[in-house]
């Protein structure tokens, strides 16, 4: 039937109908023109750019399987008797969020499976965030013009924060009720607007009955809302100003070496999907978390044992339990807590650290140039050496947002604990930082040796003389091109104090501190010189000692 139709559209003229429909389509999409130019477009691989696409393919498992929770959920804090499937339940009273939780659990088909993949894609989705974030910092990929794109990945990382804070509190067991509770007491230690701010979030005094409603509009719909355009911008954004590489033989700012994104990259990132889904699945098949049934419903007066945030949260339930509780009673009989009021204003500036930095690095260095190669870790070490220390800072408020747990299980004293966050918060990141940097410095002069002597072969050599050498190895092109192919730039200088007139120029503080920073970062004690051309001919030459 349809060699009729081809043979009798050819006797009409005609084109065949699907691509009278992909014509159609094209004259008004202009999906043709939009797809020959893109769909050619070159993507470098490295296997640390698939930690990108683990958030994107955990993020695409989170709306799936949140679209079918969805179906069952009822937000709603009305009271009910329970009488389901789950008999140590029976007759306790709860909220019909709770309800409807135990019902998807134990009596929609695949239900309970199916929040189990939810919460542990939400999980890896931030994990993946972190360490992708991580992977940008430590490589440089965030300097021009990806600076954009930095806070479109930030914000995405802190949005997925709020969101999975409202996604775990809204089975409204005891241990998420415990963590809006929290959260409560965060909002009454601001000064001023905390109680009205409270009144308004909770619709009446805790727990109210609009909090759980709430969250569920803001956890469904507005906050996945915001990330998906935040995600697609982010993508867009990397189409257009091309995906960053690693220094390599052919490899420079103005190209872009790797496969194309049809057929190949596509095929791959397809199979990479179903294996992300595949590992998430087997996880929360074999891996119970937030069994709400054995936690119970929340109750305003009981407070659940052990109780943790997810990781993500970790960092800010350790500043405030570590905090020492002070206090200060101000004219009018207004309390001030300091002991929530610093940490809830810690959390939000470290966060704006971060989220700013890219625009700090490129002021303190004076770099305005744009940016495709990224850097070995090793060679920006002060670049390095912070992360570092950032990441310390947060595992030690880690440490100290489970302090109980902590205590419990290595029978320590949770005060010494608490006391050891409290040290080491200031102490470790210092440390890090210096101990960080030496490594990176060390790393540098093992690859300028590298360069002049070649790689170590382990071979002994005895000399006619009777001295022993170690027989060296002379490097590839490629792997000398990757030790020398980065640059080292020199520090910002302010000038001479006076002008050719001998009159005293006019210098600002800024241009002091932007002069001092940038030699922090380029100065001689952050830098190893590479090789020269001379040293190297010497060396090979034979007037040097391998």
């Amino acid at each position: 039937m349809s060699n009729e139709t081809s043979a009798t559209n050819a006797r009409r003229g005609q084109a065949p109908r699907g691509e009278r429909i992909a014509d159609w389509a094209d004259g008004r999409l202009g999906i043709y023109s939009l797809a020959k130019s893109n769909m050619r477009k070159i993507f470098p691989d490295h296997w640390s750019f698939m930690l990108g696409e683990i958030c994107l393919y955990s993020f695409i498992i989170i709306i799936l399987t949140g679209v079918y929770l969805t179906l069952f959920f009822h937000p709603s804090m009305a009271e009910v008797v329970y009488h389901g499937s789950y008999v140590p339940m029976h007759g306790i009273r709860m909220t019909q969020a709770f309800e409807s939780t135990l019902d998807i659990s134990f009596d929609v088909r695949g239900g309970l499976l199916i929040r189990q993949i939810h919460h542990w894609a939400a999980l890896v989705f931030l994990a993946g965030m972190m360490v992708h974030m991580m992977r940008v910092f430590f490589t440089g990929a965030f300097r021009k013009p990806r600076e954009v794109n930095w806070l479109f990945g930030f914000l995405l990382f802190v949005l997925g924060m709020f969101t999975g804070f409202t996604g775990y509190s809204l089975p409204d067991d005891l241990l998420s009720g415990t963590g809006v509770r929290f959260i409560e007491g965060v909002i009454l230690a601001m000064p001023l607007v905390g109680s009205y701010l409270q009144m308004f979030i909770f619709g009446g005094e805790f727990p109210g009955h609009d909090i759980i409603p709430r969250f569920f509009t803001v956890h469904v719909l507005l906050l996945p809302g915001i990330m998906l355009g935040l995600l697609v911008a982010h993508l867009i954004l990397v189409f257009y100003h091309k995906h960053t590489q690693f220094p390599g033989a052919g490899k420079t700012e103005k190209n872009v070496v790797g496969m194309p994104l049809l057929p190949v990259y596509m095929a791959k990132a397809g199979g990479f999907f179903f294996l992300v889904f595949g590992v998430i699945s087997v996880i929360a098949a074999i891996a119970s978390i937030n069994p709400v049934w054995a936690i119970g419903p929340y109750r305003p007066d009981q407070v659940s044992t052990g109780a943790q945030p997810d990781w993500y949260m970790g960092f800010a339930e350790g500043l405030v339990r570590v905090m020492p509780g002070w206090e200060w009673v101000i004219p009018g009989g207004y309390t001030i807590n300091f002991g929530v009021l610093i940490p809830i204003i810690i959390f939000p500036l470290v966060l704006a650290a971060i989220a700013v930095y890219p625009f700090i690095e490129s002021w303190v260095t004076g770099d305005k140039r744009e940016h495709h190669l990224l850097d070995r870790p090793r060679n920006a070490p002060t670049r390095t050496a912070f992360g570092v220390a950032w990441l310390f800072a947060y595992l030690v408020m880690l440490v100290g947002g489970g302090n109980d747990l902590w205590a419990t299980h290595f029978h320590l004293s949770i005060n010494s604990i608490s006391w050891f966050v409290r040290i080491a918060f200031f102490v470790g990141p210092v440390l890090s930082f210096i101990i960080t940097k030496r490594i990176c410095l060390g790393l540098q002069r093992r690859d300028r040796d590298k360069v002049l002597h070649g790689r170590e072969s382990g071979i002994i050599k005895r000399l006619p003389h009777g001295e022993f050498i170690e027989v060296h190895e002379p490097l590839t092109q490629d792997q000398m091109h990757m030790l020398t192919q980065h640059e080292q730039p020199k520090p910002l200088e302010i000038g001479p104090e006076v002008d050719e007139n001998g009159v005293k120029r006019k210098i600002k503080r800024s241009q002091k501190l932007r002069a001092k920073l940038s030699k922090g970062f380029y100065g001689e004690d952050n830098v190893i010189p590479k090789p020269t051309v001379e040293e190297y001919e010497e060396i090979t030459s034979g007037h040097g000692h391998h």
